[in-house]
């Protein structure tokens, strides 16, 4: 694709554009803006090649939630023993994960991720008081570490694949570092910003990111990005528990139609 960039027309790059509002926005909320960004990708670049695909979406990606990391930031200050370990950890682990992903077929982990959502979606909803109020679960060194692996485990997936990523950091902040839905969004967007420039020192200087509509995307995400980090932070845990419901449910949907072959 990359010798074809310059066939790209208004109208793709206006619906890539809308495409990045709208991850942007969802992916500032709760997480999964890669299943709503990918796509329009593959649709609107189909001589790309996968490893072209993930590089363009991480660039785009990297822009709005850097806006929504700092937004979020501003209201819900980070709590430091958990972002410095998140984040070195989630920046290491996307290095490793990018490498891998050069390397391995991507529609291998469709039903590992279908599993994974399915699990997440089923225990937010069997869990009602889940997310409400932050109670943290661990303390000291044992508190580092579960931010550490939290980190490790999510970034290095991002890095290999990536759909998902942010809803899969909020559910493990909530559930298994004890933070309510607000405070774990806000921690996970700083640990997608890392997983995203991790994977990007190897997808950039291996030449894979098709710049054009990487940086077209990169403006809508930056935009949507603005907008669902400031609505998520004045309505709270309980919208961004319903939004991550609604979310989630979509990807099952999604990726389920996916792998039953309806799509």
């Amino acid at each position: 694709m990359s010798a074809g960039l310059a066939d790209i027309g208004g109208l793709t790059l206006a619906l890539l554009v809308l495409a990045g509002v709208l991850a942007g926005f969802v992916d500032a909320v709760v997480g999964g803006g890669g299943l709503i960004q990918l796509p329009a990708l593959l649709l609107g670049l189909p001589g790309a090649t996968p490893a072209q695909l993930l590089a363009t979406n991480k660039l785009a990606a990297v822009a709005g939630t850097s806006v929504s990391a700092v937004t979020y930031a501003r209201r819900v200050p980070p709590h430091w023993p958990t972002a410095i370990p998140l984040v070195v950890a989630a920046f290491a682990g996307a290095l490793g994960g990018a490498v891998i992903g050069l390397h391995i077929p991507k529609a291998a982990f469709t039903p590992i991720v279908l599993a994974l959502l399915v699990l997440v979606g089923a225990y937010t909803l069997l869990t009602p008081q889940l997310g409400e109020a932050t109670v943290l679960r661990h303390s000291g060194t044992r508190h580092t570490a579960a931010a550490a692996a939290v980190g490790l485990v999510i970034g290095t997936y991002d890095g290999a694949l990536g759909p998902g990523t942010g809803s899969f950091l909020v559910i493990a902040l909530v559930g298994w570092l004890g933070y309510a839905f607000l405070e774990g969004t806000a921690h996970a967007k700083i640990a997608n910003v890392a997983t995203n420039l991790g994977a990007l020192a190897i997808f950039v200087p291996g030449g894979h990111v098709l710049w054009v509509p990487a940086l077209v995307m990169a403006a809508g995400n930056v935009l949507g990005g603005y907008l669902g980090a400031r609505v998520a932070v004045r309505f709270g845990s309980g919208f961004v528990k319903a939004v991550f419901v609604v979310v989630v449910g979509a990807m099952i949907v999604r990726l389920g139609g996916q792998v039953l072959g309806f799509w």
